[in-house]
């Protein structure tokens, strides 16, 4: 990949890459970040920052007489205290090389809501229009589910959604390692770094391992970003945010880090629905209604419905699932949960007998679907 035709890139910092061993914020790194960056900017190329570390860094500050827990509430006070700390930073960097950033709290329902996710877009875009790094981090005082690791898991698949569905070229995932090994490094001395990862199976995904010390993320979950933003048209990389001069030296085409080439083109809709975030329900099919939707990318009709899970609105995203439970498809209802119990298993002619109404045919459109 030549990075120098890259137009559009988001950049993820994670806790451990943004402070020191004593847990303070490294101004010396960062600053770095910023000089590196400041340059791209004035070479044209947009750019969009996902920043970690307010929890981390408000730890440090909160309750000094005592020592703070890792209970949810604690995070969260912990959060409003290390956001604007680390905002401040990275905005007073920026200023000396006379570019404004602005500041972007995100929770889950921010990409699940389809209307909440276009104003997002839009958002975002207007600011990149107008010479505006937007510097984007979860809302952990507020998103509980997220400090939980229900949604987001952390910011490599927060950072991965604004990639995908911004349609940048490019995510750069800065971490503490190198890259993506053939196994630990920390526990074998052969390992081997992987320069070039041409899709994301399961094999690759098997060299993964837990979260990182400090932060909610791991090379789990940098794979499963890579996986989004390959899936939806564009490239990432993992690279080490402590070797000097990263940054540059990815733009100068040298050879650093891993990098995880494109395998797919979604639509924009269809990346909404594909990677949508907090779903609230969803269908178990049949194995005639599976092999329907995979060979031959059909609607999904109600006589190929068991059972539905959860409760959901009409237009919302929901999974389709399998008799053994797998989920392999994700599309948008066309009834709300209560009314799609009604229509188990009938046929399509008797929906308006059974809810008075037709809205459509199908449970789900196929232009509304997307396998997995």
């Amino acid at each position: 990949m030549n990075t120098k035709n890259v137009k559009r890139v988001v950049f993820k910092f994670g806790t451990n890459i943004l402070r020191n061993d004593e847990g303070e914020i490294s101004l010396s790194r960062l600053y770095s970040f910023v000089e590196d960056i400041s340059r791209l900017y004035k070479e044209g190329k947009e750019v969009i920052i996902v920043s970690s570390g307010s929890v981390a860094l408000g730890m440090k500050k909160l309750c000094p007489v005592k020592t703070a827990s890792n209970t949810t509430v604690d995070k969260q006070a912990a959060a409003s205290i290390g956001q604007p700390f680390l905002m401040r930073i990275w905005q007073e960097g920026f200023e000396k090389y006379g570019i404004v950033v602005s500041q972007v709290l995100l929770v889950e329902d921010d990409f699940s809501n389809r209307k909440r996710y276009l104003n997002l877009r839009n958002t975002l875009n207007r600011l990149l229009e107008c010479g505006i790094i937007p510097i984007i981090n979860q809302n952990d005082t507020v998103s509980t589910s997220e400090i939980a690791n229900v949604c987001f898991s952390d910011n490599d698949k927060l950072s991965a959604l604004v990639a995908s569905k911004l349609d940048a070229n490019l995510l750069v995932m800065v971490s503490d390692i190198d890259g993506l090994y053939d196994k630990n490094p920390k526990e074998f001395d052969d390992a081997k770094l992987i320069p070039v990862v041409e899709k994301v199976t399961s094999k690759i995904e098997k060299l993964a391992s837990g979260a990182s010390l400090g932060g909610r993320g791991g090379m789990i979950t940098k794979l499963s970003a890579a996986k989004v933003v390959t899936n939806s048209g564009s490239n990432a990389m993992i690279v080490n945010g402590k070797r000097e001069g990263i940054i540059k030296k990815i733009f100068d085409n040298e050879d650093v880090g891993t990098i995880f080439l494109s395998t797919n083109k979604l639509s924009s809709k269809h990346r909404w629905i594909a990677y949508a975030t907090n779903l609230r329900g969803a269908v178990i099919v049949n194995e005639g209604a599976k092999k329907a939707l995979i060979e031959k990318q059909t609607s999904l009709l109600p006589i190929g419905v068991l059972q539905i899970a959860g409760i959901f609105e009409n237009g919302e995203v929901i999974s389709i699932l399998d008799e053994k439970n797998n989920e392999f498809a994700r599309g948008v209802a066309n009834y709300p949960s209560n009314e799609c119990e009604k229509l188990l298993g009938v046929h399509s002619d008797k929906i308006r007998d059974i809810l008075g109404y037709k809205q459509s045919d199908d449970l789900i459109s196929k232009d509304n679907l997307v396998l997995l």
